[in-house]
C-alpha cells in the first residue's frame, strides 16, 4: 500500500526507533527488508547495532546522537549519521580522521519543527558557509540532507505551514548546489507527507507510524485501509465498589 504511493526512482525508509514502537524493530526489519525496505532509520547507534547484529543489510540512518568516539563503528557497519550541528560535525569529523574512518552523514535542517537541526528558518550565508564547511570535512561522507515537517498531519490547517517548511528546505539545499554541494538522498516526507504530499516526496520517504497500520491523525487521507498490526487485551482481575 505504501510503495504504491511513490514513484519507481523514490526509496522507501522504514522507522523503527524505539523497539518498532513497541511491535518488534529485529522481527519487523527483516520483514520489511524482505518486503523492500531502502533504508531503515533508527533513535540511537544502539538501536542500530541490534539490527546489524540480527542480520539487516539495508542502510540504517541514526536520526539522533550518536557520541563522536563511535564514529569507526559507524563507518564499519554501514550507518549513516545525522548532524545537526556544526560543532558536532567538528567533533565526529576528528574522530572520524583519527580512526582512517570515512562516516556517512545526512544533514538535518530545521525548518520550523524545533527540534534538532541546523536552523534554516532564519536564512542567512553563514548557514550555507557551515554545512559547506561541514561536507567538506575530513572523514564525512554527504550523503544525505533532511528536514521533519511538524503539521503534515493537520490536513488543510497544516498545509500552509508545511509548504513554508519545504520552501525553507528546498531553498538550502538549492544554495548548497551553487556552492558545488550536492546530495544523493534529499528527504522530508513522514507518513503524513508521503499520503497528503505526493510533490514533497524527493528522493526517499520517511514512514513510521503507518508501518503499524495506524493513520497519523484522522485528517490524512488515503489511510483507510490501514489494519492495526498489534492489539492490546486483558482482562479485569476484579470490581470492587469503594
Amino acid at each position: 500500500m505504501i510503495k504504491s504511493k511513490l514513484s519507481p526512482t523514490t526509496k522507501l525508509c522504514c522507522v523503527v526507533k524505539a523497539n518498532a514502537y513497541g511491535h518488534g524493530a529485529v522481527y519487523l526489519s527483516k520483514l520489511y527488508e524482505k518486503l523492500g525496505a531502502d533504508f531503515f532509520a533508527v533513535s540511537n547507534i544502539e538501536e542500530a547495532m541490534q539490527l546489524r547484529n540480527n542480520g539487516i543489510k539495508a542502510p540504517i540512518l541514526i536520526l539522533g546522537y550518536t557520541p563522536t568516539s563511535c564514529a569507526s563503528i559507524l563507518a564499519e557497519n554501514n550507518i549513516s549519521q545525522s548532524v545537526f550541528s556544526y560543532s558536532y560535525a567538528r567533533e565526529l569529523s576528528k574522530c572520524a580522521a583519527a580512526e582512517g574512518a570515512s562516516v556517512k552523514i545526512h544533514i538535518k535542517l530545521d525548518s520550523g519543527m524545533g527540534r534538532i537541526g541546523f536552523d534554516c528558518i532564519h536564512k542567512n550565508d553563514d548557514l550555507i558557509e557551515s554545512i559547506v564547511d561541514v561536507c567538506n570535512m575530513q572523514g564525512l561522507e554527504n550523503e544525505g540532507i533532511f528536514t521533519h515537517f511538524a503539521v503534515a498531519d493537520e490536513g488543510e490547517d497544516g498545509a500552509k505551514f508545511t509548504k513554508i517548511q519545504f520552501d525553507r528546505f528546498n531553498d538550502t539545499v538549492l544554495e548548497l548546489e551553487k556552492r558545488g554541494i550536492s546530495f544523493e538522498i534529499k528527504h522530508c516526507a513522514n507518513s503524513a507527507t508521503t499520503f497528503e504530499y505526493p510533490e514533497y516526496h524527493l528522493d526517499m520517504v520517511r514512514v513510521g507510524v503507518v508501518l503499524y497500520g495506524l493513520a497519523p491523525s484522522g485528517k490524512v487521507r488515503g489511510c483507510e485501509g490501514l489494519v492495526p498490526v498489534m492489539s492490546l487485551k486483558s482482562v479485569i482481575s476484579m470490581i470492587k465498589e469503594i
